[in-house]
């Protein structure tokens, strides 16, 4: 059976009745909020976003992490505050996307989540970037019933990997994914899917290519080239030189912006919150520095946050005139993200 099939079979088999119509609702008060321009909730969301940990071990310089910039706290998640976010949510959501900032198999507990989230009918999916699976993680990570596991790989050198990936070892991360396809084959499991993702920069486009082989190589389930964001792409020499391969077009003064048109509506209020490592809930992944936090889980309930005058404002400005937040005008939706 083809790969992507049963990937969906088994995210449909833990779809109840209840969470189908929560879904419709949320689907249905979110049309009537963008015609009417007024923001409307009648649904709680299908995804969320946890985020393990702000640490990482590498230094990308168009990451956050990497470059230590945080103002917010850094640590790893407790495990209560991860077991009282699935407890709230498990109910409507369904899609699990255990990342955020940060390496999450730093966090200890992070297999102690996946089951866990398992356990309550969640489809799991997260993104490393591949330092930690030794053979005994490969076993605990195939183990844990995690669904998907994206794994960063942007050169096939040494030299090209380690120009974004700093402090990074490619021959590290790819004993890492033959220990993860060996363990699947040992215990007969077909999950997780594991799917490679290459970011191309200038110094990588090159490989684009050659790195689509990977799949059968290395015996992953999915290779996928992917655009970078770029917080300055003016001032970046990291940004590819073919048009295709990156998020921004670039004017005849040279200054480069977004390709896709900013427009005053975003389903992800309506669908998929980020809950950082500290319990505060974001509107969505591009809030890195939590700068827009609309609550936090250890004052509140989930509910009461989602539904709450301060979520909604932020709703109505969406509506309003959306280029006027800042971490909407570098969103890539709309935008040609894989490639």
């Amino acid at each position: 059976m083809n790969i992507h099939l049963k990937d969906k079979i088994r995210l449909l088999r833990i779809i109840s009745v209840y969470k189908w119509v929560n879904l419709f609702k949320l689907f249905i008060s979110y049309s009537y909020s963008r015609f009417s321009k007024k923001p409307v909730i009648w649904g709680l969301p299908y995804a969320i976003s946890f985020e393990p940990t702000t640490v990482c071990n590498l230094k990308c310089p168009e990451c956050p992490s990497g470059l230590r910039k945080f103002t917010r706290p850094i640590g790893n998640a407790d495990l209560q505050l991860f077991k009282n976010t699935i407890t709230q949510t498990h109910k409507h959501a369904f899609y699990l996307t255990l990342y955020f900032q940060g390496e999450p198999l730093i966090n200890p507990d992070f297999f102690k989540m996946v089951q866990y989230a398992k356990s309550n009918k969640f489809y799991v999916a997260t993104s490393s970037n591949g330092h930690f699976f030794t053979e005994e993680n490969a076993i605990k990570t195939v183990e844990s019933g995690l669904d998907k596991l994206i794994i960063s790989l942007d050169g096939l050198t040494q030299e090209t990997y380690s120009k974004y990936r700093i402090e990074g070892l490619l021959q590290k991360v790819l004993e890492g994914i033959k220990n993860l396809v060996n363990a699947k084959k040992e215990l007969g499991s077909d999950t997780p899917n594991i799917i490679i993702q290459f970011l191309a920069f200038s110094h990588n486009e090159h490989e684009i290519e050659k790195v689509k082989k990977l799949k059968n190589q290395l015996g992953v389930d999915e290779v996928k080239i992917k655009s970078a964001q770029f917080y300055e792409p003016d001032n970046s020499e990291l940004i590819p030189q073919n048009e295709d391969l990156r998020r921004y077009r670039k004017s005849k003064s040279g200054s480069y912006a977004i390709k896709n048109k900013i427009v005053n509506r975003c389903w992800r209020l309506w669908s998929s919150p980020v809950i950082t490592q500290d319990g505060q809930v974001l509107p969505c992944c591009f809030d890195k520095d939590a700068e827009h936090a609309l609550g936090k889980l250890n004052d509140d309930s989930f509910e009461k946050i989602w539904k709450d005058s301060k979520y909604n404002d932020f709703r109505k400005q969406v509506f309003t005139d959306r280029s006027k937040i800042d971490i909407c005008r570098n969103c890539s939706e709309g935008s040609k993200v894989w490639l």
